[in-house]
């Protein structure tokens, strides 16, 4: 026997989409307009100097953040990409990553770390972030595509959407994981509040944050791929395109070209994240000066 009971949330998710189209339609087409010109512009500015230039100064900055290990194999990888003629579409994909990283991270670190020091932003926001996570990835493009239409914005907006709850999550955990007698010591010693998150939660929360920025690097390229169905630009796009026409060497190509791209953004965030695991910094409040030991 089938339940009469009916929730309309279907038709109340409806009603609300075209309310925001109804009302609020110039602050979508101001927020697309952004975006794109984050994305293009960042793309473009990448795109600008010759391959070989650029590929060198991401082996410098690869070297200095990561070492020569690293720095060896962007190198390798990008001369990888740009020999299979793939290297617009490659700058366009890190240009997207990028942007919805940094947008991610914005979100998700203050958030994370007000969840992990207040209890009731924990209970408020666990759900959420729970619900964001689960949530099948291109149930997202439904309303993106609403309200930003095709293109560039809907594809950083679910992207960032997709990235966030990883950051959050393991910033709010690295809060909550420094020990107690660690805070303690430091109110002893007449910390503030402020001063004990700043000077101790934080720095000994590090490698938990780390950890979590690797995450949502790799959510994000992997959202950044599936939203060349959605018109994004890049190597999902040619993915995409392969599948439509059974271009089957070059879906292989950008398929090859996307795992490099993850492989040398995991490279680099996880260096990050080891060095900080070696050893948390040294805490100083009101010239009392101590380490946590890693």
């Amino acid at each position: 026997m089938r339940c009469k009971l009916h929730l309309p949330v279907g038709s109340l998710f409806e009603g609300l989409i075209d309310w925001l189209k109804a009302n609020v339609t110039g602050l979508f087409r101001f927020m697309s307009g952004i975006l794109v010109a984050m994305v293009s512009g960042l793309g473009n500015i990448l795109l600008y100097p010759p391959a070989p230039v650029l590929i060198a100064i991401f082996a410098i900055v690869a070297w200095l953040l990561a070492g020569k290990k690293a720095a060896f194999f962007v190198a390798i990888g990008l001369l990888f990409c740009s020999a299979l003629g793939l290297w617009t579409e490659t700058i366009q994909t890190l240009a997207l990553v990028i942007v919805a990283v940094i947008a991610a991270l914005v979100i998700a670190i203050p958030f994370g770390i007000l969840s992990g020091v207040n209890n009731p932003a924990r209970t408020i926001l666990r759900p959420v972030v729970d619900l964001m996570q689960t949530m099948p990835a291109y149930v997202y493009f439904v309303p993106a595509i609403a309200l930003f239409g095709l293109g560039i914005a809907p594809a950083v907006v679910t992207t960032l959407i997709f990235a966030l709850p990883p950051a959050l999550k393991l910033t709010n955990l690295g809060i909550r994981g420094v020990p107690k007698e660690l805070v303690e010591v430091g109110q002893a010693f007449g910390a503030t509040r402020g001063q004990a998150l700043t000077k101790i939660q934080l720095p000994s929360a590090l490698p938990s944050i780390m950890v979590g920025i690797n995450q949502c690097i790799m959510f994000a390229l992997s959202m950044a791929v599936i939203t060349g169905w959605i018109g994004a630009p890049g190597l999902g796009k040619l993915v995409w395109h392969s599948i439509l026409y059974l271009k089957i060497g070059k879906g292989l190509e950008g398929g090859l070209a996307i795992v490099v791209i993850a492989m040398i953004l995991d490279r680099i965030s996880a260096s990050l994240g080891r060095k900080f695991e070696r050893g948390f910094p040294k805490l100083e409040i009101r010239g009392m000066k101590f380490w946590k030991k890693s």
